[in-house]
């Protein structure tokens, strides 16, 4: 069945709106400074050579001095980032100014202290599609801590942050619903 394309794009919207994703931030050094963006597109592409892609919304003015990045840092939010990934995601913020916490890399990236786990990675590829850009990239350094439970996890849903945690944990009084296609997980906000 073929829908008119504005049907189309309402239906595309509404699957991805309910389809969960995990929720990262990308820094790297722009021409003006410290650059970051939340993101909530990367994907593993490969785990030998170590590779991701994400894509760029080309509306975005921090997307763009990111594509200018040969190296950047990928942050693997927690719930307890929540803050962070609401900073990187509203613009016009100062996402490196007075009360956030980072550091510089080695290598000159910068990478925010609060994120127990990251990557610093190389930049393989941009591809410009229409309103954005898929870039790859090359994993060139770790720091990976596991996460002490499930609640760790945060995931984009819905346009909310949410976190996964199992039935067993669940705060008391949440409501128990059945959800049928997530098996024994749900979606606290």
């Amino acid at each position: 069945m073929s829908l008119p394309s504005e049907q189309l794009s309402l239906s595309f919207r509404q699957a991805f709106r309910y389809y969960p994703s995990g929720v990262a931030v990308l820094t790297a050094t722009g021409h003006e400074g410290p650059v970051a963006l939340t993101i909530s597109s990367l994907i593993s592409v490969n785990a030998s050579p170590p590779l991701v892609a994400f894509s760029l919304s080309s509306a975005s003015r921090s997307a763009a001095e990111l594509l200018q990045a040969d190296t950047l840092v990928i942050h693997f939010l927690s719930q307890k980032n929540r803050a962070l990934a609401t900073l990187c995601a509203v613009g016009g913020t100062d996402r490196f100014g007075d009360g956030v916490e980072w550091e510089r890399l080695s290598t000159g990236e910068p990478r925010y202290t609060e994120v127990k786990t990251w990557f610093r990675a190389l930049v393989q590829n941009r591809l410009s599609v229409e309103g954005a850009t898929l870039v790859t990239a090359e994993i060139l350094e770790d720091c990976v801590v596991s996460p002490t439970s499930d609640e760790d996890a945060l995931v984009y849903l819905n346009r909310q942050w949410h976190g996964v945690i199992s039935d067993d944990e669940a705060p008391e009084g949440a409501s128990r619903q059945p959800a049928p296609l997530l098996g024994e997980w749900r979606f606290w906000p």
